[in-house]
């Protein structure tokens, strides 16, 4: 066995089995229902794909845009309370409060909802407004941070499957399916 594969072997049996060994099971969710889903319905071509910023004010773009015609319903991502619902910059804004500092922002729309309001996964907050920038039909900018940082909002689309494919030895680190690149949660 190659050395870096028996170091790689020690490190993991090391640190990975006592910290799963010593973590308390969770018993499963008794909710069925994902936390998150898309905010349209399909289909819903990702038309210009997050580009996190290189600093806090650097060039990006923090979201998605997501491909839809002009009216169609633009849904809630998940639970939570509508903290904003109004013009921006002449645009229609929804954002979303998911609790622990995550928030959920959906632009251009004709906002259906009003601050305060407690929304459910799938509730309709507005439709969809044509005019956003870039998009040469209507398209959908979703948005997620946490705090201040800004998310790739595909990541809360994860199923929370994680499978690990086959490993001949040939590789040095194991792929991953179902994850944040994955937000179909396929394989």
């Amino acid at each position: 066995m190659p050395a870096f594969l028996l170091l790689l072997t020690l490190l993991t049996s090391t640190l990975v089995v006592p910290a799963a060994a010593s973590a308390p099971a969770r018993a499963p969710s008794a909710d069925p229902r994902p936390r998150f889903g898309w905010p349209l319905a399909a289909p819903h071509p990702v038309v210009r794909p997050y580009q996190a910023p290189t600093t806090p004010y650097g060039p990006g773009h923090r979201g998605v845009d997501l491909g839809g015609p002009a009216g169609a319903p633009v849904t809630a991502a998940g639970d939570g309370v509508v903290v904003y619902a109004a013009d921006l910059a002449l645009r229609g804004v929804v954002s979303i409060d998911h609790g622990d500092g995550l928030r959920t922002t959906y632009e251009p729309v004709t906002p259906a909802v009003t601050v305060g309001r407690h929304v459910t996964l799938g509730t309709v907050i507005g439709h969809l407004a044509p005019g956003h920038l870039g998009c040469t039909a209507a398209c959908l900018h979703w948005g997620a941070r946490r705090g201040e940082e800004y998310l790739d909002p595909l990541g809360l689309l994860t199923t929370g499957r994680v499978r690990l494919l086959p490993w001949d030895g040939s590789a040095v680190s194991p792929t991953f399916a179902g994850s944040f690149g994955d937000p179909a949660g396929a394989g």
